[in-house]
């Protein structure tokens, strides 16, 4: 079975799925079928509704307002850590980054170079430090916070495919999140200097930023923007809301040599819950 997963993974058309399930989870009306799905997913994924802000399903607008929730005020504490997660969700990987190179699954690996999008410069500054990625299932709460404060120094929008970002696609798919469609945060923190990745997938109906709103699918031509220097200042606190998904996708933290150390509970498949402790910095 798991052949033929990434055997359709490769033939079926991903951009065009993943946009047409965009368009359907963006629909308004007819209200009963935007009821229903909302309340087939969360039937069938165990979505808790009762750490939402509006537990009422039928009240949200779309499939993706429902989808991309706010949770209720005090579901979520930030742990005094110097990081704490960003997501709810389960780690894949963490650890560090050895030669360049990320770990993936089970052999495969992947470049920061090819993850920051061929950016020499930025992959140097993170090629021997360390790195954390957090998938985020489609029952999780899929808003993406500040695992501490930072100035955002620039974003790069990174066209790619949109292979399911799974176990099983993760141990069978060479250089997985630097093929993906993805977006690159990068900030100045307390740290140094970090790299937040969100990693598209299949289906995934879009990337969000706080500051932005929609890059991914991108509405113009994808650029890398540059924040040094510009009239509007963009600082996030820590624990503070940077982004989120429309259907669930991947997590990518990226930390200097010597710069952070995760905490020893983290491994891969522990769960994440946003605002837990993550680890300290050196």
């Amino acid at each position: 079975m798991d052949k033929i997963f990434i055997l359709l993974q490769h033939i079926l058309p991903q951009h065009l799925l993943s946009r047409c399930t965009g368009w359907l989870a963006d629909l308004r009306h007819p209200l009963w079928l935007k009821n229903w799905l909302i309340h087939i997913f969360i039937r069938h994924f165990h979505v808790d509704m009762g750490e939402a802000a509006d537990p009422d399903p039928t009240r949200y607008a779309s499939f993706n307002a429902f989808f991309t929730r706010a949770l209720r005020e005090n579901a979520r504490s930030l742990a005094e850590a110097d990081l704490v997660c960003p997501a709810d969700g389960a780690v894949s990987q963490l650890g560090d980054i050895l030669g360049g190179r990320i770990f993936q699954a089970k052999g495969q690996s992947f470049s920061v170079f090819e993850l920051l999008g061929g950016d020499e410069q930025r992959a140097d500054l993170f090629a021997a430090g360390r790195f954390a990625t957090i998938y985020l299932s489609p029952r999780d709460y899929h808003r993406v916070h500040m695992p501490l404060a930072g100035r955002l120094t620039a974003t790069s929008y990174i066209p790619g495919k949109l292979f399911s970002v799974n176990q099983v696609t993760a141990e069978n798919v060479p250089r997985l999140f630097a093929r993906n469609e993805r977006l690159v945060c990068h900030f100045d923190t307390a740290a140094g200097p970090m790299a937040m990745v969100l990693v598209g997938a299949m289906v995934v109906a879009g990337i969000e930023t706080v500051w932005s709103g929609q890059v991914a699918p991108p509405t113009s031509d994808p650029v890398l923007q540059d924040f040094v220097g510009m009239p509007r200042v963009i600082e996030l606190a820590q624990g503070e809301e940077m982004g989120r998904f429309k259907l669930g996708s991947t997590v990518i933290l990226l930390f200097p040599k010597d710069a952070v150390e995760f905490d020893a509970a983290y491994g891969a498949g522990v769960a994440t819950r946003l605002g837990e402790s993550l680890g300290r910095i050196c």
